[in-house]
């Protein structure tokens, strides 16, 4: 028997018309599942190579199992993604949808954050143990956190490097190509510090992330590239304190879940020498969430933050400032740092990141 008590006929219009939209919330969920499937298997890449296929021809040209290519396609032909012909039983990709999923699309590789959800929704046990408690998670607990670090790391920073990033601070091609120090605090996989290495022979690189298996990815990269101006180390940046080392000071998408953020910059100011550089990626989003309703992938960033960033930084011991812990706080913590001429850019490629470029007083 249903009890239940009857919503006045406008509250139920709303009820309804919030459950189609909670119920479609629920599908696009699943259909991002999809994308980040159809990202690693390589098949959006498959699919981009050639109009229309079958799913056997499909499935043999990725190298997989053709009843489970079936099903994938079915989800992405009823998500609107892939076409399909049911007189030919074959499907096709259009360039449009190619453009923002495939590895050389046009427009950047949206299925690389697809990844994040069924990264994340893998640790939900683990997360709920964190509600409960308060306590916090390690690096090593999120399964392949590096490999979409890398990815998303490949496409806003690495990829722009030399003609769009590099440039925002003014001068450091040229001093680069003389020869400088250049830290890389948070380094991950240390690509950038790899495609820089190789770009500025004179120049030396170190970098530095508490991820030993990242660091480890990094060393053999220099080893197979036979670079030897650039060095990596596994090391905890908590208290870090190197006294005027460095030239140029880079961190990309790395402050935010540090134990201590503050205390970092404090160290990276130390670490540079008189008239020395720091260029800084975060998240764009702003402190006030009230500013961020139309902030692109606003939610995605806050789940990033409540499973991942924020109590990642609470298992090292620290605050959790989370993901979208503001612009307004990273340039507050960079002049409390001591930084001068803090200059803060938002690059066309990269709608979700912030850009700061902070200087060392010069020597009197």
């Amino acid at each position: 028997m249903d009890n239940s008590t009857p919503l006045p006929t406008r509250e139920s219009q709303a009820a309804e018309a919030f459950l189609g939209r909670v119920s479609d919330i629920i599908d696009a969920g699943a259909q991002a599942v999809m994308i980040s499937i159809g990202h690693r298997t390589g098949l959006f890449d498959v699919m981009s190579a050639r109009p229309w296929r079958t799913c056997d021809e499909l499935a043999a040209k990725a190298a997989l199992a053709p009843r489970y290519v079936r099903e994938w396609l079915a989800a992405m032909v009823t998500a609107g993604i892939v076409r399909y012909d049911p007189g030919t039983a074959r499907y096709h990709l259009p360039d449009e949808h190619a453009a923002c999923l495939t590895r050389d699309g046009a427009l950047g590789n949206l299925a690389v954050y697809a990844q994040a959800i069924p990264m994340l929704g893998s640790i939900q046990e683990r997360s709920l143990e964190c509600f409960r408690t308060g306590g916090g998670t390690r690096y090593d607990e999120y399964p392949c956190f590096h490999d979409f670090m890398a990815e998303d790391s490949g496409q806003t920073v690495v990829e722009r490097l030399f003609d769009t990033i590099l440039p925002l601070a003014d001068g450091a091609d040229a001093r680069l190509r003389q020869g400088i120090d250049v830290l890389d605090a948070g380094c991950g996989r240390g690509h950038a510090l790899l495609a820089m290495a190789a770009r500025y022979p004179h120049s030396r690189f170190t970098g530095y992330d508490l991820c030993a298996d990242a660091i480890a990815f990094a060393c053999e990269s220099a080893r197979a590239r036979s670079l030897d101006n650039v060095r990596f180390q596994a090391r905890d940046l908590t208290g870090f304190d190197e006294s005027e080392c460095y030239d140029l000071v880079l961190s990309f998408d790395a402050v935010h879940d540090q134990k201590d953020p503050q205390g970092l910059l404090c160290g990276l100011y130390r670490a540079l020498r008189a008239g020395g550089v720091h260029l800084m990626q975060d998240i764009g989003g702003s402190a006030y969430l009230e500013n961020n309703l139309d902030f692109p992938m606003a939610s995605l960033w806050y789940t990033v933050s409540c499973l991942h960033c924020t109590p990642v930084s609470i298992g090292q011991g620290g605050e959790g400032l989370g993901t979208m812990w503001g612009w307004e706080t990273a340039e507050r913590m960079l002049a409390a740092a001591g930084f001068e001429h803090v200059e803060r850019h938002f690059l066309p490629h990269d709608p979700a990141n912030v850009w700061f470029v902070s200087h060392r007083r010069p020597a009197a």
